[in-house]
């Protein structure tokens, strides 16, 4: 147990006392602080087996193989070396991501990178242990909302003992649209050479394998282009881990959880 989570425990009785524990989607009263309510967590929808091999999208059918491809993985194979979501993107995980990054409440961020390290498989020693890399922010993005949830998140993840966080490693020096509403193709001219490695960084990065973090993972267009940059500057390979996942309009199998999905 490191300082700060002995000094975390010793300072729990008295935080209770002051603001006693409640769940932060419902409001009910809860036994510790930094979770969620029974019905709550029913809500969340965490992906399980079977999926495929190379994205870990959740396949609908039980009965299927573990070494069967997706769909869009068949159609346009990833660079990608796999995909790990905490939860598949619904209204539980949106209430959540909505008041980590928007609503300030980054307390909630253990609890969000608890759920990405269950997903995130076993990790090597020496130089095999992964570099952690948020997904950048643009300067003016970062200064309007005063943190990078990406960061954040990797920063309890690196806690957690899945990595060693290089902050600075990507940067997103040019200035993007909203990439809401927009096209495949719309979206990969928006954020065409928007994303760099770090000169600064450069050196560390090659031949390490690279766990690409961020809070909700859409159309994969941001963490697609993250990608390519890694791998262009020497990544031996990368996966994306974040907390939330969209996926197509369809129902998939989750485990305690709601099976039901909304539109990307």
């Amino acid at each position: 147990m490191d300082i700060r989570s002995k000094i975390d425990e010793g300072f729990a009785p008295l935080i209770d006392l002051v603001y006693p524990p409640r769940c932060p989607l419902c409001g009910e009263a809860i036994g510790r602080h930094g979770g969620l309510c029974t019905a709550c967590w029913s809500g969340l929808a965490v992906p399980s087996p079977p999926a495929c091999r190379t994205c870990d999208r959740p396949f609908d059918n039980a009965i299927l193989g573990d070494d069967l491809l997706c769909a869009p993985c068949l159609t346009s194979p990833p660079k990608h070396a796999g995909i790990s979501a905490g939860t598949l993107y619904n209204d539980a995980s949106r209430k959540l991501i909505l008041s980590f990054k928007h609503g300030g409440k980054l307390g909630l961020a253990p609890m969000l990178a608890r759920l990405i390290a269950a997903r995130l498989p076993e990790q090597g020693e020496g130089n095999r242990i992964p570099l952690l890399v948020p997904v950048p922010l643009h300067r003016w993005r970062l200064w309007s909302r005063g943190f990078n949830q990406a960061a954040v998140l990797a920063r309890e993840l690196e806690r957690l003992g899945k990595g060693r966080l290089v902050v600075d490693l990507l940067e997103r020096h040019k200035q993007t649209p909203s990439l809401g509403g927009l096209g495949k193709k719309a979206r990969a001219r928006a954020l065409k050479g928007a994303i760099r490695v770090s000169s600064r960084r450069n050196a560390i990065l090659k031949g390490r394998d690279v766990i690409l973090v961020d809070d909700v993972l859409t159309s994969g267009s941001t963490s697609d282009a993250c990608v390519s940059a890694l791998l262009a500057a020497g990544a031996s390979s990368v996966r994306i881990a974040c907390f939330a996942r969209v996926l197509d309009n369809v129902e998939h199998r989750t485990q305690g959880a709601q099976n039901e999905t909304p539109e990307a």
